[in-house]
């Protein structure tokens, strides 16, 4: 999956981001099939430029006309997310459009209390620093979707199951 590559260039580089959306509740024990990548990043300004620059370099472009040099300005993502109501930015692979990376373009949930409760998983030698259990609850809680309903329900499935066994 072009996920490992991701993760493995991310990892390199030393940028500061958790795994979230879909292959977080995936990586957390739900079965679902999910596509593209959520992701949430540190966004000061070092963390973010070297995560553009890794997005570039494994070939990705930004899925809006614009550059995606524009994500490092914190006025134009305010903008973005007041007129257009934007959460994430999108960047796709053109060779495989259907590889797409979304990144939050604020911090729905504070990043850094996020980061220090993440759980990291391991995968083919590629360590995958992922929300934890609580933090993908919070943020399934604001978004709010069909499908955000649909995976708390799941997510607190399987707590319960989880709680069990401990018992």
């Amino acid at each position: 999956m072009y996920y490992e590559d991701v993760f493995r260039e991310l990892n390199k580089r030393r940028v500061k981001y958790l795994v979230v959306g879909g292959v977080a509740i995936v990586l957390h024990g739900v079965v679902r099939l999910t596509v593209d990548l959520d992701l949430m990043v540190h966004l000061g300004r070092e963390n973010l430029a070297k995560f553009i620059d890794v997005l570039g370099y494994l070939g990705y472009k930004p899925k809006a006309p614009v550059k995606a040099s524009d994500l490092l300005n914190p006025e134009k993502r305010s903008e973005w997310r007041q007129k257009k109501n934007m959460m994430v930015f999108s960047f796709y692979n053109p060779k495989k459009p259907f590889e797409v990376v979304d990144v939050f373009i604020d911090e729905p949930i504070d990043f850094d209390k996020a980061y220090t409760e993440r759980k990291v998983f391991k995968a083919k030698g590629i360590r995958i620093p992922v929300i934890s259990l609580e933090g993908i609850k919070k943020l399934k809680e604001i978004s709010g979707r069909t499908q955000d309903v649909a995976d708390m329900k799941a997510l607190n499935e399987l707590e319960k199951i989880k709680n069990e066994k401990k018992n």
